[in-house]
């Protein structure tokens, strides 16, 4: 299903997404017409429509779009609204841009997702803290990392101070405390909704050097909820640290909103 404006997307409209590639989007995972953290969703795309195209996005128009694409559909799937201008042209990106709203789902996986490997990587994302749809950079050093044998790959600076992964945020537990990475990331809404009904959290720099004192790690994004990672480089975390079931428990009773 895609839907552009609320109607079929053609494929000439989707040309400026596949060939100019700039705009900016937000995932969700609906399950049975509600979807957990929706308002920040749209906050998200409220933001980051300023940031791209210097336009206020309409929220109610989005959830409406959103309510009429899914209308009916039971189960849990993945809804992914992107923000772009079908008409933008690669040689005047500066031109007033006219932003629309195509809304696309696809299947979700079931929770708790294995538990992943990944390697680091030091690499920053253009505009970090945007969820913009540049990911060459991400799935290029993805496919490297898979192509090396891990699951996924992690970010760090040039100091080896860990940011993100590929498509999702990254946590750690000391023992006492989550730790979110203090870097530039971003927002993730899983984490974001984590880091407020969970008490014993800080926000704090995390190097790849202190990864040893660590006792588990963890994914987090709105698809794969909170996912085990199981080493980091050559560092091995569990797979079912008590941490882990206490995240997911709380997140799966954080109240979904209806759209």
């Amino acid at each position: 299903m895609a839907e552009l404006n609320g109607v079929p997307v053609t494929p000439d409209e989707l040309k400026a997404l596949a060939l100019v590639n700039y705009g900016h989007f937000t995932s969700m995972r609906m399950e049975d017409q509600h979807i957990r953290g929706f308002s920040h969703h749209l906050e998200r795309l409220v933001r980051d429509c300023r940031v791209l195209f210097s336009q206020e996005l309409d929220r109610q128009q989005v959830r409406d779009y959103v309510r009429q694409a899914t209308a009916g559909r039971d189960g849990a799937f993945v809804v992914r609204v992107t923000i772009y201008d079908p008409d933008l042209e690669l040689g005047h990106p500066g031109a007033q841009a006219e932003p629309k709203i195509l809304v696309t789902t696809r299947p979700s996986g079931a929770w708790p997702m294995a538990p992943m490997r990944v390697q680091s990587v030091p690499y920053v994302r253009e505009l970090p803290e945007q969820k913009h749809v540049g990911l060459f950079g991400a799935l290029w050093h993805r496919r490297n990392a898979q192509l090396d044998g891990f699951d996924d790959c992690v970010f760090t600076d040039p100091e080896l101070y860990v940011s993100e992964g590929a498509t999702w945020n990254i946590g750690f537990y000391d023992g006492q405390q989550v730790i979110w990475p203090n870097a530039e990331v971003l927002p993730g809404v899983t984490m974001r909704l984590l880091h407020q009904v969970h008490d014993a959290t800080s926000l704090r720099p995390v190097n790849l050097s202190d990864l040893p004192r660590m006792e588990a790690a963890f994914a987090t994004n709105t698809a794969i909820g909170v996912r085990a990672i199981t080493a980091i480089n050559d560092v091995e975390f569990p797979d079912a640290h008590p941490i882990l079931a206490t995240l997911r428990k709380e997140y799966e009773e954080i109240p979904a909103e209806a759209v």
